[in-house]
């Protein structure tokens, strides 16, 4: 594989504005606005021209090597040598002998170059015969035809990738976006997940975790439910559920709705571009709640820098006992506020004893055993245009609800 970057475009006359994303490149290249797009002179002999001339280009520093062609060349990082006089006195330290190390010193015997094709379509190399849905969908058949609850007990490893949206989508293709009656089918799952596990899961398929969950769990979740535990035998051995990671990075991310409560930390990005999911954890990385436009996200430890980088909407609960949240937020789009109103201290509370329910998480236990003790530590994020808008409907609320009274008095 090779990698040209950007010198082919700008073979076809790109200046390298940086105007991509605005629709208004002046050359027309990166634009649909029809008037710039008159502006394009680039032709596809152009492309070719360079390419011509960077191979003739390359000839020529072959020929000083010795090599005839791209096979001889491929590996011999001993061709390489380091320019002493680019070095500065922190590059200086750098021990540059690994990646100078010939591909056939490091891996004798071992072909350098590409000697065979891969595959990528067949059964054997897809693993679509095999993969855990087309299980998932034969035992809950029942409830696929008529909605009555089924529940299914499976192991589960991370090869298998996507559990969950082939189930989703016969659900779908049955009852739309509707979806199924809460808990109409529950899988218990013992092991670790594979990436994306969960992904666009439907409304009314639970997935229990014994275990953990790898990258993208919960990814553009749909109403669907999904708990994830370490396994009893794993905390007996001395696991502490809260100090370590049990789901990894871009969890929930798009997620638009539904339940997902993890006993444990999650990795970084969690719960970017969430829109409506409900979500409790234990702990996250950077960036965090990352375009979040709705939903509920409450977190119960330490969480990495940059948290809530344009939240727009949404809210997030924060349990800050140490007070060292406020230097971890980004607070262009958010302000922190106290948790004061009863309805919303009562769903908070609600929300832990389902992430006790579901998860048995002693730190949620904990908490409620105390309750309203930590209320005190724990912090609001909202978003200062989502609390505007509340605000005017809320007024708006009250203005429509005095029309009656006021026309009655009259």
């Amino acid at each position: 594989e090779y990698g040209f970057a950007t010198a082919p475009l700008i073979a076809l006359g790109c200046i390298m504005m940086r105007k991509c994303h605005l629709n208004t490149c002046p050359v027309g290249i990166a634009t649909q606005d029809p008037e710039l797009r008159k502006k394009f002179a680039g032709k596809p002999e152009h492309v070719i021209n360079f390419f011509f001339l960077m191979a003739e280009e390359m000839r020529g520093y072959m020929a000083q090597m010795g090599f005839r062609t791209m096979s001889e060349m491929i590996g011999r990082a001993d061709m390489l040598r380091v320019d002493e006089e680019a070095l500065t006195e922190k590059s200086r330290l750098l021990d540059l002998g690994p990646i100078l190390t010939p591909a056939a010193a490091l891996a004798p015997g071992e072909p350098q170059i590409n000697t065979m094709s891969q595959d990528h379509f067949s059964k054997f190399a897809t693993g679509l015969d095999s993969i855990l849905d087309h299980e998932l969908i034969v035992a809950a058949e029942q409830a696929l035809k008529d909605g009555t609850p089924v529940t299914i007990d499976a192991s589960i490893n991370n090869l298998n990738r996507c559990v969950g949206t082939m189930l989703s989508n016969e659900i779908s293709k049955r009852y739309g976006a509707a979806g199924l009656p809460d808990g109409t089918i529950t899988v218990n799952l013992k092991g670790q997940t594979g990436q994306s596990f969960g992904f666009t899961l439907a409304k009314g398929v639970t997935l229990n975790v014994s275990g953990d969950a790898n990258d993208g769990c919960g990814k553009g979740l749909s109403g669907g439910e999904i708990y994830v535990t370490p396994q009893p035998s794993t905390i007996a051995a001395g696991l502490v559920p809260e100090d370590n990671v049990v789901v990894g990075n871009v969890a929930l991310y798009g997620a638009t709705s539904g339940r997902a409560f993890f006993r444990g930390k999650a990795g970084e990005r969690f719960c970017v571009r969430n829109s409506g999911a409900i979500t409790v954890v234990e702990g996250m990385g950077d960036h965090g709640c990352e375009y979040m436009t709705g939903g509920r996200v409450v977190c119960l430890g330490e969480t990495g820098i940059n948290f809530g980088a344009g939240m727009s909407g949404g809210i997030a609960y924060m349990y800050d006992p140490n007070s060292t949240f406020a230097g971890k937020c980004n607070m262009e789009m958010v302000g922190l506020e106290e948790v004061g109103d009863a309805e919303e201290i009562a769903t908070l509370k609600g929300y832990l004893e389902s992430h006790v329910q579901h998860t048995g998480s002693t730190v949620a236990a904990n908490l409620l055993a105390q309750w309203p003790a930590p209320l005190k530590s724990f912090i609001k994020v909202m978003p200062h245009d989502y609390k505007r808008v509340l605000l005017e409907r809320a007024a708006a609320a009250d203005a429509a609800a005095a029309e009656p009274i006021a026309a009655s008095a009259a």
